[in-house]
């Protein structure tokens, strides 16, 4: 049975589609006629007027930031999910709490939904343009009204109901919604975790809500909406109980279909807005070819609203494939939790992230004879860089066919820029290639590109996905100044995006991810990636989690201290830390073993699992300007710990 992407490189022209290297060469020096390409070969639809054939029809203005992308094309994100469930049967949500119940919605149960809620919200007055936002776990209600807000033609935002409502208010708020999904609460780690009170004071901090839909989670006492306002309450469970034909909106490519926020770790979080068009075409390209999901495929990665990989999760509908949604904690009660997920629903691609394989391995699991993993054909990874022996225990304790996905992308672009791809060889530690269409190099400062050496990420050629702007910043220098004006030996260069990922390209094509390059380890003068330390300290059985930085100190001093977490019963005396220096010696060289290695009762995150390196570093450093927002990360107390550490530092 051949692939989607077989059978798209056998519509290419004669010399393209042979092997991926030229497909992807094609793909970024022939932008507009491969995107072309991929709008025919996904039979996507202009509501508008026919689609011209010439260049100027699909990108007349290639220039970034700003690019222009099917000037006079109308869709709907939404149209390319009601075509699936129009064709197929079977589930096409389905929603696992904690305690393993389920909550299903099958495809041909999903339109009516989708029109009923619209109606709802519609008739409480959120039409196009308007802002519909959740603060929700991850439940299949969330999904649903999501489509239906994107089928009116307004504009959706999540927030995970894990952030404290003055988080959410910081994010949410910015958007002035007309509309608020919420739910009574949840269930992590065993406990209910009420969140009726935080959805007053958030209603409370959205004054221009006109509508509050209320999703009722079982095992928690009701919401109230006694200190509500005048504001409309939906109940969500009632109506979709009266499904109504969905009435999708024609919106233009670019029109807003959500938005996205950055971290907010330094500063007022940033809102990304992405469009319909590009969305649509960059996901079909990425889930459909690159991953190869379609009908009767199961789709699953353990997110959370908060995290663009919740919106990368979406688009398994747009392909055909049925989603999973988990609300509860990836290790309750313990390790082996999503691993029987994936046996009981028979999942074929699931998304993860390095540190809950971590926790499988500590464990001592093998979840490949423990479970019948059978249909597992593709197991992805990201958040972080996944470790050579991650690859390595997956080939060896979960499946030997199973194919690994190490994916590399952002909140930015919505989307993987390199990543594994159904067909191409797995090399551990490596994403396997740079995505169709894709322009990703490795650049040294004077901008000349390198190959097999260490650079900053830039991408050449504009993406489709990438933003139509940031919110509220009407002269785009918000914008700008995130991705296009870095200072390289000669000046900006403008029209080429710097992601701020320090990367090597191989001489296959594939890509090495070392870290960060605003939080690159610079040691006399040699730049190291925080990543590769990571890859060897955390392969230690005792050690959960390291934390390694570079502080700059008065007179060029420069400090490096590694802070770990251990394993329950781990003790982390001379002969634990002379294993690390060892092993970090061998496997990379004496310089990147660290100064001092220091226990912690936490390695700070942000709330989306980033290690907070960038403004911790500038905290043990004593700088005053250092502006991080607590409500970003998962656990604020710890800074109080980190300051003590930089203070008691002596230089």
């Amino acid at each position: 049975m051949t692939t989607a992407i077989e059978r798209f490189a056998a519509r290419l022209p004669d010399g393209v589609g042979g092997d991926y290297a030229a497909m992807w060469q094609w793909s970024i020096d022939e932008p507009a006629r491969f995107w072309r390409a991929l709008w025919d070969f996904f039979e996507l639809d202009n509501r508008g007027a026919p689609l011209g054939s010439d260049a100027d029809a699909v990108l007349p203005d290639p220039g970034m930031p700003g690019a222009r992308w099917f000037p006079g094309v109308e869709l709907n994100y939404v149209d390319e999910v009601l075509r699936h469930a129009r064709d197929a049967n079977g589930p096409a949500l389905v929603g696992i709490d904690e305690a393993g119940e389920r909550t299903v919605v099958d495809r041909a149960d999903l339109p009516g939904q989708i029109g009923a809620l619209a109606a709802a919200l519609a008739d409480a007055g959120v039409g196009r343009g308007d802002v519909v936002v959740g603060y929700l776990p991850d439940v299949v209600e969330a999904m649903t009204v999501f489509l239906a807000t994107a089928s009116l033609g307004a504009i959706w935002s999540g927030c995970g109901a894990d952030y404290a409502p003055d988080g959410a208010a910081a994010r949410l708020g910015q958007l002035d919604p007309s509309a608020l999904i919420v739910a009574n609460g949840y269930r992590y780690n065993g406990k209910w975790i009420d969140k009726r009170s935080h959805v007053d004071e958030l209603v409370a901090a959205l004054p221009t809500l006109r509508a509050i839909v209320t999703v009722h989670i079982e095992g928690g006492p009701e919401l109230s909406s006694g200190g509500w306002g005048e504001v409309t309450v939906v109940d969500h469970a009632a109506v979709v109980a009266e499904p109504r034909t969905p009435q999708v909106t024609d919106v233009a490519f670019d029109h807003p279909l959500w938005v996205l926020f950055s971290s907010g770790t330094t500063g007022r979080p940033k809102g990304i807005v992405h469009g319909h068009g590009g969305v649509v075409l960059e996901h079909l390209k990425v889930i459909s070819l690159h991953s190869d999901l379609g009908p009767g495929d199961v789709f699953f990665w353990q997110t959370a609203l908060s995290w663009m990989m919740w919106n990368y999760r979406v688009a398994g509908l747009l392909c055909g494939a049925t989603v999973i949604c988990y609300s509860g904690s990836p290790l309750y009660p313990d390790a082996d939790r999503l691993w029987s997920l994936l046996e009981r629903e028979g999942v074929t691609y699931f998304g993860t992230s390095p540190g809950q394989l971590q926790a499988s391995r500590k464990a001592g699991l093998h979840p490949g004879t423990d479970h019948d993993l059978h249909r597992l054909a593709t197991l992805g990874s990201t958040g972080s860089t996944l470790a050579a022996d991650l690859f390595d225990w997956v080939d060896e304790n979960v499946g030997a066919d199973v194919a690994v996905s190490s994916v590399s992308g952002g909140t930015d672009v919505v989307t993987a820029f390199a990543g594994g791809s159904v067909g191409e060889p797995v090399v551990p530690g490596e994403l396997s290639v740079r995505y169709l269409g894709v322009a990703l190099h490795s650049w040294a400062p004077d901008r000349t590109e390198l190959i097999d050496e260490v650079g900053e990420m830039v991408i050449t050629t504009p993406m489709p996905s990438m933003p139509v702007s940031f919110w509220a910043d009407d002269d785009g220098s918000r914008y700008r100044a995130a991705y296009f004006e870095h200072e390289w030996d000669q000046g900006p260069a403008p029209g080429v995006w710097r992601h701020g990922d320090w990367v090597t390209v191989t001489d296959r094509g594939s890509v090495v991810i070392h870290g960060r390059s605003d939080a690159t380890l610079n040691r006399h003068g040699i730049r190291m990636g925080s990543a590769d330390i990571y890859e060897v300290v955390e392969a230690i059985p005792e050690v959960a989690e390291a934390f390694v930085l570079g502080v700059d100190g008065p007179d060029g001093a420069y400090w490096m201290p590694l802070f770990l977490t251990l394993v329950d019963g781990a003790v982390l005396d001379d002969a634990l830390i002379a294993r690390i220096a060892s092993d970090v010696r061998t496997r990379l060289s004496p310089r990147h073993v660290p100064d001092e290695v220091i226990e912690a009762p936490g390695i700070p995150h942000t709330r989306t699992g980033k290690k907070l390196e960038v403004p911790v570093t500038g905290i043990l450093a004593g700088r005053t300007d250092v502006a991080i927002d607590p409500r970003s990360m998962d656990d604020p107390s710890l800074l109080e710990w980190f300051t003590a550490q930089g203070t008691a530092h002596r230089w």
